[in-house]
């Protein structure tokens, strides 16, 4: 009976993690542009993403939550959370980045260029974070939270307001432009 429950303890601790996420990490190797190391991990289970880019000051983590829509980016340098709806259309399925990460990809060379967003950031700070479920919650609270709007039609070049601008792998370039809220 014991080696039993030992057994299925020992499976149980390599399977796990087997079915609930994937992490690859993309380097800095020569990028002129000095994104830092980026961590991606997708956890099937409760059907979450959470993309960590680690760059010193400039760094940032963001999290998808397919199951509310939702998604927050978390700008440590500046303090504060941004919460906004997932466009569907644009933003890869959870499934395409399961895939992603398990391709363990350090580059993309010749693929197609990232699709792009841009949202607008609101200036009133959020108040009731479990609105946007339990994950992004607890990643945003105890910090200002302001919620963005995506912005259809509109380019970096032609908003006024400073921009913070987040590339998640090779797959999607998310940008948000603050009006009273600095980014």
């Amino acid at each position: 009976m014991k080696f039993t429950i030992l057994i299925a303890g020992l499976i149980g601790v390599f399977l796990v993690p087997a079915f609930s996420g994937y992490n690859i990490n993309i380097g800095d190797n020569g990028n002129s542009i000095g994104s830092g190391q980026q961590s991606v991990s997708v956890n099937n289970e409760h059907n979450i993403a959470n993309v960590d880019n680690n760059n010193g000051w400039d760094s940032w983590s963001t999290l998808w939550d397919y199951n509310t829509n939702f998604a927050a980016v978390r700008v440590f340098s500046k303090k504060l959370c941004i919460v906004h709806r997932m466009n569907k259309a644009v933003m890869p399925s959870l499934q395409a980045l399961d895939a992603l990460a398990k391709e363990n990809k350090k580059e993309r060379p010749g693929g197609p260029p990232p699709k792009g967003l841009m949202y607008s950031v609101n200036s009133e700070e959020v108040n009731d974070l479990d609105k946007f479920g339990k994950p992004i919650a607890n990643m945003c609270r105890g910090i200002p939270t302001y919620t963005a709007e995506e912005t259809e039609g509109a380019s970096l070049f032609s908003f006024s307001a400073k921009c913070l601008s987040t590339s998640i792998l090779w797959v999607i370039d998310v940008s948000f432009c603050g009006g009273t809220v600095e980014i």
